[in-house]
């Protein structure tokens, strides 16, 4: 007879999960009525009890229910729970989860459960300042704050040790992946880049924290990258770069500007018949024109007194 041995596996069977659902609970501010009168019956049958003598028949039986009176009032006061706005009761009974109280209030629940609080507000949480290699292997400094909220109380209770700890390490080792994934800037393939497609990349940063953080109960509302630049050690090489790319772009700018310009004067010389000119003299006045129209200093006017030719 061959056992097969249990395997091991990231997450939970489906079954043993466990899931917020209502919890059992009456009007507060009844039961604390009724338990206030319980209690001042008690103590005056008590006190009445005592006064008659307690040995005799009468006076015991009044003791006793005395007793009684006040030992039921005060479970009464005992089961009694506050919840307050964004705040919810998740309620555990000898070590089972018996559901969740959201509704703000006074609440009687079992005076024997235990009402432990978990806030339902949103929250923000920002990362530190991470160093990570982007995909083109360059060092980038990037930090991100994620808008959180907790909608499953009995998940972010009981399916991990500490969920806003759980958060935030999602949250982090989310955000160092993204920058892995991506280069810094795209260049020239048109592929997706940190820097020039934010919007992308921030969708895709707030879907895969949302599926890590899901296991604990908790929905990701909004996500943005708060920091993202060159580490220090390669930021001034980089910026050299961006400027030369910068000055290239410029120049063809202005190249073709000029080259329409000079294309645009000859057109008009010749629609007009104004002048003239034969290829050499039309070379000669392109290269004229070019430098200075390309040229980044103011050019000295030179007047020629002579012919055409001289």
């Amino acid at each position: 007879m061959s056992v097969r041995a249990p395997t091991l596996t990231g997450r939970a069977p489906a079954s043993r999960r466990i899931t917020e659902t209502a919890a059992w609970s009456l009007p507060g501010v009844r039961v604390l009525v009724a338990g206030i009168a319980l209690l001042l019956a008690g103590i005056a049958l008590f006190v009445l009890g005592l006064v008659n003598g307690p040995h005799r028949p009468g006076g015991a039986a009044l003791v006793a229910v005395g007793l009684v009176l006040a030992v039921a009032g005060q479970f009464a006061v005992r089961g009694l729970t506050a919840v307050s706005p964004g705040e919810a009761r998740v309620v555990q009974l000898f070590g089972r989860y018996r559901g969740t109280i959201r509704e703000p209030g006074l609440h009687f629940v079992n005076p024997f459960a235990r009402r432990r609080p978990v806030s339902v507000r949103i929250r923000n949480h920002e990362t530190a300042a991470a160093k990570v290699n982007d995909a083109d292997g360059n060092p980038v400094e990037i930090a991100a704050v994620v808008v959180w909220q907790v909608r499953d109380t009995a998940s972010a209770l009981y399916s991990v040790d500490d969920f806003p700890a759980f958060v935030a390490m999602q949250t982090e080792t989310a955000v160092r992946h993204v920058a892995s994934s991506y280069p810094y800037t795209g260049g020239d393939g048109g592929r997706l880049s940190l820097r020039d497609n934010a919007e992308e990349i921030t969708q895709r940063l707030s879907a895969e924290i949302a599926d890590r953080v899901r296991p604990a109960g908790v929905a990701i509302i909004e996500s943005r990258l708060t920091r993202l630049s060159y580490a220090a050690e390669i930021a001034a090489a980089m910026l050299r770069q961006q400027q030369a790319s910068a000055v290239v772009a410029a120049r063809q700018r202005i190249v073709e500007g000029a080259v329409g310009m000079v294309r645009l004067a000859l057109q008009r010389l010749a629609d007009e018949d104004v002048v003239e000119l034969d290829e050499e003299r039309k070379a000669a006045m392109v290269s004229n024109l070019l430098v200075v129209l390309c040229s980044e200093q103011a050019t000295q006017q030179v007047v020629n007194t002579g012919s055409l030719y001289q």
